[in-house]
């Protein structure tokens, strides 16, 4: 069973910076993509960006050129650095995965709340 943890949410101001991490664990196959989803609430649930492993990124159009998606292979692990952070950047960020069979997995959710 893989097991998906979060870390580096917080409170900042607008204009501010975060760095989330997500690292996986306990798989026997590969992790193939992997991606940062967010949630507001009242909101459903977003993609925010996804990594293959050979590096190519896709980015929903409100975070492209304030966020950037990057992985490590070894570690299993994907990172989101989120720059020129908005309030309405303020969700709770789920990491995902996707393993060589094709099973999804997602991480508990890291709360980022971004103030005016």
């Amino acid at each position: 069973q893989v097991q998906l943890v979060e870390s580096g949410g917080g409170l900042v101001q607008a204009g501010g910076s975060l760095r989330l991490s997500c690292a996986a664990s306990g798989s026997r196959f590969s992790i193939n993509a992997m991606a940062w989803y967010r949630q507001a609430p009242g909101k459903q649930r977003e993609l925010v960006a996804t990594i293959t492993t050979d590096g190519t990124t896709v980015y929903a159009d409100s975070v492209k050129g304030r966020f950037t998606i990057s992985r490590d292979n070894v570690k299993n692990t994907v990172y989101m650095r989120m720059n020129e952070l908005k309030p309405e950047d303020t969700a709770v960020y789920y990491c995902w995965a996707q393993d060589g069979r094709v099973y999804t997995y997602w991480g508990q959710g890291t709360q980022v709340t971004v103030s005016s």
